[in-house]
Parts: C-alpha cells; structure tokens; sequence
C-alpha cells in the first residue's frame, strides 16, 4: 500500500468510525449471530493473490459487524460498561503507526517516561500516595498475577531460584472475600501455590468481606501449619460493586506481616470524585493497587494501571538481563521489561495520557459522578415497584434486582418459589436482550439469578437508562401474562 493509497484508505477508515460512534444505535447492542457464523461465511484459507482494501472493508460490513456485540453502544449496561473514546481511538491509530517496544528504556524512551508521567497523573487524580510506582498491564488478571508474583517472592525465601517443587516448605495462603473475582484464583494456580491455597472469606449482608472472618480464617490456618502469604481486598466487586472495608483488612495485614493487593479494577476510577476519595481509605498500607482505566476512564481496551509501594519486590521477582539487551544505561534508567512477564510493552500510554488531556480532570469526574446518579436514579425505580426488588446497595453505577411477581409466586414451596423465581427472572434478561436496544447480565447472589445494570458509558443518557427499565417492565408483563393463561 503505497503512501496515496494509505492517505486515501485511512480517510475512508476514519470517517467509517466516526459513522460508527455517531450512530452506534443502528445496531443491535448483543450480536444476534450463532456459533459458527463467521467461520462459514469466511474462505477457509488465506488469499493467493492481494485484495482491494475496499473488499476487505465490505466484508468488515457484510461478515463481521453482525458478529460484534457493541460494547460502545449506549444501551451496553453488561458486566462494567467500557467506552473507547474518540481521544483514545485515535491514540490507538497513532500507537500502531509508531509501533514501539518499549521493552528497554532505550528502545523507546518516550514509551517509558510517558508511562511514568501518565500513570503519575492518574496516581494524583485518585489520591494514592506518592510511594507507589505505576506500570500498565494489559489487564487486571495479568495484574493481580503480578501482585500475587511479588508476594510469593517476599514471602517464601527461594522461590524464584529454586521454585517450590521438592522442598520442605509449608503451605501457604492466599485469602479474598467470596465476591472477588476468579481472577484471583487463576493467579494463584498460576504461580505454583495450587488453587487449594486460596481461601474465600465470607462476606456481610452487603457482600463485603468481613474482617473478624479474615482474622479466624487466619488463625485456624496458622493453628493448622499453613502460612498467610497475602490478602487481595476488592473496590467494586464484580457482582456488586461492594467495597471492602480496606483500613481493617490493612490493619490485619500489617499485623500479620502479609502482602495486601487491592483489586480496584472498576471502583477504584471513582476515587476521582471528592464525594467518593473515602473508598481507597487505608490504601496507604497496601503493597500494590490496580485500577483499570478501560472501564470507567473511557480509554480503549486494553489499559491496566498497577500501582505497587514494593516495586523493587517486583522487579526482583521477574527482572532478567540477558547480554545481548544490556545497555549502557543500566541503573540509571527504567526498563519496563523489568516489571513483569512481557518482554514486548506496547505504547498504550499513548491512549491514556491523550484521554486524559482531551477529557480534563473535571470531564472525567463529571461523566463518573452523573453514571452514579444514573444508577441511583435507576434504583429509585426499582425501589418504587412492588414487583421488584433491589438485592445490593449502589456504592457506584452498578444496580442489582430481581423480579418478584407475587401474583405468580404465591401458594408455592420455598423451593418452588426459588426456582419459579430463578426461571422468570433468567426469561426477562433474555426477553429484553433479544430486544437488541439494550444488554444486561446477571449474577448469582445468595444462590438466587440477580440481574445486574451497570452503567459506564460515555454516550449513555438517562434515555437509554429509562429505556432499559421500560423495555424489563414491559416484558415482565407480557410474561406473567404468558404464565397466567398457562396457569
């Protein structure tokens, strides 16, 4: 593709997203595909000869569009609504023009000191101490894995030389509350310890992990031989968005020497607004954060800030020089390549340090602070309908309900009436997703279906929010309608 041609395409390219994030509505927010589509309307191999990009883009149109579910629709309230803005969009194309590998500080250093300016700016905007260094991950998997990776190595001497297999050691323990997410497990399967090592603690009425629980959890293991390695405390768990109380949990880990994680991926964007600074209290006592700017902060998946007041832990849980990467500038500057398993580091700074500017503090703030006015209005709703319930609070833009129809609910058994209920309140979420204006999900809280609305887009309206509610009570009728003439 010669420099006309790339001038000519990327325009058309430019004004296709741009028609895309005007006009996101036109599509039906959850594809309507089944398993197997693309694979069947695609050639099974490669072509021989080169393609014209405009056919390449007509089947962008014809195949894959109808694959999407569209995660910048403002009608996305599943799992934590994310937004790729048009600031960050277009950092995205620049990023991979520039296509840095930003492996060592002289492989890109504006890679690298762009990331220690961005993320300090971010480290400011939530209130975090100045001790804690930043780094970007892809994800907060990869981040929690990295955490756990940095306990291990201050809590179990050798285990970067000589590992854990074939030696005396005891076992160990990794704790979180029954709502973290199974990222954490996967890390800690990850690292060697076994998912045995993990023990999920049980959480109050409003889903956070009780403390007095932490501390017997600890003492029975410690009683029993098994040694506390690290707590990972949540900031908007992933059903609920509940926050853990953090100054205990701190003051726990401190006292028992342990390495705590905060796993901030969604609330922690919330700390921006003053109203909401108290969430990360006693954050000053963690070893390492994580806060995802591609859920809340409107940047392009994918962006994972990790925040760590240990980084040198870190580093020496994965730093690796082999001869042919030393470079003269060893020890006087920073190698990303040094914090963690990826040699390769993208420039996704880029797209965070461009959303940030574009948006401004305040743009931020005032986007975060009406999403949690929207939920709260949302809840309102909810709260006002006989019919339906509320099973969480709404610390932030996440609403958890259920549909209780008496009129179809009583005269039956306690279990009856708890799988009568589960199959009605499964039937609406489907009823209104195949709506295609709007996609909820679901949770399981207490061993009941919840649906979940999570609010978080840029483009998202009080309109779409009332949209969805009206489409849920709509359905809801015409499904007691349904059960009633069956009945």
């Amino acid at each position: 593709m010669d420099p006309a041609a790339f001038r000519r395409h990327g325009h058309e390219l430019v004004d296709w997203i741009a028609d895309y994030l005007e006009h996101p509505e036109r599509y039906p927010v959850l594809s309507r595909n089944t398993p197997g589509d693309i694979v069947r309307a695609l050639p099974p191999q490669a072509p021989e000869d080169p393609e014209t990009f405009g056919a390449i883009l007509a089947d962008l149109e014809r195949v894959l569009v109808p694959g999407l579910t569209h995660w910048n629709h403002p009608g996305f309230f599943a799992y934590f609504a994310i937004t790729a803005s048009a600031p960050g969009i277009l950092a995205e194309f620049l990023t991979a023009a520039l296509n840095q590998q930003a492996m060592l500080w002289r492989t890109s250093p504006a890679t690298t000191e762009l990331e220690e300016v961005a993320l300090g700016w971010l480290r400011q905007l939530m209130g975090l101490p100045d001790t804690f260094e930043g780094v970007i991950y892809d994800t907060a998997s990869v981040a929690t894995l990295h955490a756990l990776s940095a306990a291990r190595e201050s809590g179990i001497p050798g285990a970067r030389t000589t590992g854990l297999a074939g030696r005396d050691l005891p076992r160990y323990r990794v704790y979180c509350s029954e709502q973290a997410h199974s990222s954490v497990d996967k890390a800690v399967i990850a690292i060697g310890l076994g998912h045995e090592s993990l023990r999920r603690v049980p959480t109050d009425d409003v889903f956070r992990l009780v403390p007095a629980a932490l501390t017997r959890a600890i003492a029975e293991d410690r009683a029993a031989g098994v040694v506390p390695l690290s707590v990972v405390a949540t900031i908007g768990t992933t059903s609920t968005s509940s926050v853990d109380p953090l100054p205990a949990i701190a003051d726990i880990c401190q006292r028992e020497g342990m390495w705590l994680h905060v796993d901030a991926a969604y609330g922690g964007a919330a700390a921006l607004l003053p109203t909401h600074r108290h969430i990360l209290e006693g954050v000053a006592h963690a070893d390492s954060l994580v806060v995802n700017p591609h859920k809340w902060l409107f940047t392009p998946l994918d962006l994972s800030a990790f925040y760590c007041r240990r980084m040198d832990v870190l580093r020496a849980a994965f730093a690796l020089m082999p001869d042919y990467l030393a470079t003269p500038e060893a020890g006087h500057a920073r190698n990303l390549m040094d914090s963690g398993i990826p040699l390769g580091r993208r420039f996704r700074a880029l797209k965070l340090w461009m959303v940030m500017r574009t948006f401004g503090a305040s743009g931020l703030r005032a986007h975060i602070a009406r999403h949690i006015e929207l939920a709260q209005t949302f809840a309102g709703w909810v709260d006002a309908r006989s019919d339906f319930t509320r099973v969480a609070p709404v610390p932030f833009s996440v609403v958890c309900f259920r549909w209780e129809p008496a009129r179809l609910l009583d005269g039956l058994t306690e279990a009856e009436r708890r799988r009568a209920s589960d199959t009605l309140n499964s039937t609406l979420l489907d009823a209104v997703n195949r709506s295609g204006e709007v996609f909820l999900s679901h949770t399981k809280l207490n061993d009941r279906f919840v649906i979940r609305l999570a609010i978080g887009h840029e483009r998202t309206t009080l309109k779409h929010v009332a949209r969805a509610w009206t489409l849920l009570q709509e359905e809801a009728e015409r499904i007691a309608a349904r059960s009633g003439s069956r009945s």
